[in-house]
């Protein structure tokens, strides 16, 4: 093997993060294909707003807070791959059973299933993927796994448009994304083969924590869940466009496919910038991202594009940057368990604020906008003076 590839492959570290790419690609292309289309799914099939917020926010609440419990599972019993690899079977499989829901309740547990997968399956993947990125750089590898995640976050939202566009319904473009479900398992069996011990790849590791996690990372987490209440989730977007026809339903998708180009742009822009400025670089991020809601449920067609634009940012923020600084502050024997903490509590915040948004949209507009534009500004002030204590390092846990 010669060339660009080859090179990729004689770096153990960097092909690591890329097989793992692409398991995110393949494994994007099925769920954020089908999470494109939820909101209008289940407005077809009766659903409310406050319906369609609340199984978006129950959602990512179950799935959060499985990972607290999975990642420490993870730590304890050094089962990072099985635990993984059960977490994608349930993650993707539920994707192509969508297709046989006759009614809102049946494909709201299916989506809160989907979210139970992929909450199994992270922290344990996370903290595989973090040994990797040491001598890569953090931001920069996880930017890279990001970005190829996304790829799989456009493509998926563009098949389900064009199945949209020939069949004009759902259950074909949820049935079709069993294909790229089966092959993500099949690269993560792969991966699994050819790095049965992905903790050998970071051999100067951190000196590991006597108890606890690091003070700085309890204070992270506590501004991170403000952003994470504020973020409406696209489920919740997309019901608003499409009940208030700003966006046709089959061009949903395909807004939905831009904002997944931006975040992937986005994760290796400021996961390059991370590298180098740290916590600047998610004061920068979210501080951009804050105005997407305004635009998405306020404006016109070409504003809520650029809305869009600008939620794709903070999502690839989140989605890079947020991973990268964890890393940068936990020892390698505790990521599992920090992975799982901080994803738990980024997903009560998620589904709190998603479900008073839900509310509020039954409402009025502006108590949304008002509610996502006030809770995300708290997390700057402490996302600065993290910055400027220059508390991304281990320090003495709490």
């Amino acid at each position: 093997m010669t060339g660009w590839l080859g090179n990729v492959r004689n770096n153990r570290a960097l092909w690591f993060v890329v097989l793992i790419g692409l398991v995110s690609l393949l494994a994007d292309t099925t769920y954020e294909g089908a999470r494109s289309v939820i909101g209008p799914y289940l407005g077809v099939l009766g659903a409310t707003g406050a319906a369609v917020g609340f199984i978006a926010g129950a959602g990512e609440l179950s799935g959060y807070v499985l990972r607290l419990f999975s990642g420490v599972l993870a730590d304890r019993t050094q089962r990072y791959w099985a635990i993984a690899i059960v977490g994608y079977c349930v993650n993707l499989l539920a994707v192509p059973a969508l297709a046989l829901a006759g009614n809102w309740p049946l494909a709201g547990a299916l989506i809160v299933t989907e979210r139970l997968g992929k909450g199994l399956r992270t922290p344990a993947r996370d903290a595989m993927l973090s040994h990797a990125t040491k001598d890569l750089g953090r931001g920069w590898a996880f930017g890279i796994h990001e970005a190829m995640d996304q790829i799989g976050g456009m493509l998926g939202p563009i098949i389900v448009a064009v199945v949209l566009f020939v069949r004009n319904a759902y259950e074909p473009a949820f049935a079709l994304l069993a294909i790229p479900a089966v092959l993500a398992i099949s690269v993560l069996l792969l991966a699994r083969h050819e790095y049965p011990r992905p903790r050998e790849l970071e051999p100067l590791a951190q000196p590991v924590q006597a108890k606890g996690l690091p003070r700085a990372y309890w204070l992270y987490l506590a501004a991170i869940a403000c952003v994470a209440a504020g973020f409406a989730d696209f489920a919740l977007i997309a019901f608003h466009f499409a009940r208030t026809g700003i966006v046709s339903a089959t061009l949903i998708p395909i807004l939905y496919a831009v904002a997944m180009g931006v975040d992937g742009l986005a994760a290796l822009v400021f996961g390059r910038m991370f590298d180098r400025v740290g916590f600047l670089s998610l004061i920068l991020g979210f501080g951009v991202a804050i105005a997407f809601a305004p635009l998405v449920f306020l404006g016109g067609f070409v504003v809520a594009l650029l809305g869009t634009v600008f939620w794709g940012i903070g999502l690839g923020a989140q989605e890079s940057i947020m991973r990268a600084a964890v890393a940068e502050m936990v020892s390698p024997d505790r990521r599992g368990s920090a992975y799982g903490v901080f994803n738990a509590g980024y997903g009560v915040a998620w589904f709190l604020g998603s479900t008073v948004m839900g509310f509020l949209y039954d409402a009025t507009l502006v108590a949304v906008v008002v509610f996502s534009v006030i809770v995300q500004i708290v997390s700057l002030p402490i996302l600065v003076k993290l910055w400027r204590a220059q508390a991304l390092r281990p320090a003495e846990a709490v």
